[in-house]
């Protein structure tokens, strides 16, 4: 009745998440470039190749390969809950045909003690998400007649609403099952902030395809706007400045402390709007975590990197969908 898809690229978290599957055939989908190395799977696991395509291409490779009238994708960093094969089954055998997939309970279990950093705050947002494929199962004909995950998502972001707003135009009703599935916070290193901004090429992708209203659809914000604001602040600041700098033929900084003429005095309201924007940014990144030395200074280095690195990879994700 069902197969589950789990894409990987090698994590070694896949283990965990193969011995919690029992009683079900399972495909995964080696998305790891190049002429890796085998995979080490249990017996009765099925793998197939997808070339380091991303994990849209690699969940459609695995769907393919399966021949049940469910298939239910996993990620590779996830541990289903004891029981969870019965209960998978127990949410899709009763659903009318119009209903074109079931959602899993995402649990994340955070720290006992102290505030959860931001980067377990990025993971706990999967227990309210919509149609993650952290644990989302899809009817096999309402995949095949969507066509799948568009593969022009080459991360895993966005990649699985894309394809949730698709089933739901093509007439499909998408429900929530009973079963859990737990996906466990791990460090992504102090730049993974900085890191995640590549998802913004993504939404100008989403933008195109489903229309201004996207993100009302899904049900999720964004700080775009505000953070173009912060990076317009920041380059007027240093673009008036130069320009006050050179028109006095000194250094910026020894006139900084003596503003004359209106690039002066541009430069100073610029500044200040730059550090007022980076400053509510900080903090509101900083409040709800547990304020140590160590993430209240990652808070506020990356806060500073942030603004313009989404802003160049919108600009860039625009100019991909445009040609």
């Amino acid at each position: 009745m069902i197969t589950v898809v789990i894409p990987t690229i090698g994590r070694p978290s896949l283990r965990a998440t193969l011995a919690a599957l029992a009683d079900v055939p399972v495909v995964v989908a080696d998305d790891r470039p190049g002429a890796a190395e085998p995979l080490e799977v249990p017996g009765g696991v099925r793998v197939v190749r997808s070339g380091g395509r991303g994990p849209a291409a690699a969940r459609n490779a695995g769907w393919r390969a399966a021949d049940t009238p469910w298939v239910a994708f996993l990620d590779d960093d996830v541990v289903p809950s004891p029981g969870w094969a019965r209960a998978v089954w127990k949410d899709l055998m009763d659903l009318p045909e119009d209903v074109g997939g079931s959602q899993g309970r995402i649990t994340v279990p955070l720290p006992s003690g102290r505030r959860p950093t931001d980067g377990e705050r990025h993971t706990a947002g999967l227990v309210d998400a919509d149609w993650p494929t952290a644990d989302m199962a899809y009817r096999r004909s309402a995949l095949e007649r969507v066509g799948g995950f568009d593969e022009r998502f080459p991360r895993a972001y966005r990649e699985d609403a894309d394809l949730a707003l698709r089933v739901r135009r093509a007439g499909y009703r998408l429900v929530k099952g009973a079963r859990v599935t737990v996906h466990p916070v791990r460090d992504d290193g102090f730049w993974a902030s900085v890191r995640f901004q590549r998802g913004n090429a993504d939404d100008a992708l989403m933008r195109r395809l489903h229309g201004p209203a996207w993100r009302a659809a899904i049900g999720v914000r964004g700080r775009l706007r505000g953070h173009a604001l912060t990076t317009a602040f920041a380059a007027a600041a240093l673009a008036l400045g130069t320009a006050y700098s050179l028109t006095a033929h000194q250094a910026a900084f020894s006139r900084w402390r003596r503003v004359r003429g209106p690039a002066g005095a541009g430069a100073w309201l610029a500044g200040a709007g730059w550090v007022l924007m980076t400053g509510e940014f900080v903090w509101a990144r900083v409040r709800p975590g547990p304020r140590s030395p160590g993430e209240v200074a990652r808070m506020a280095v990356t806060g500073v990197l942030i603004p313009p690195v989404a802003c160049w990879h919108r600009l860039r994700g625009e100019w991909e969908v445009r040609r």
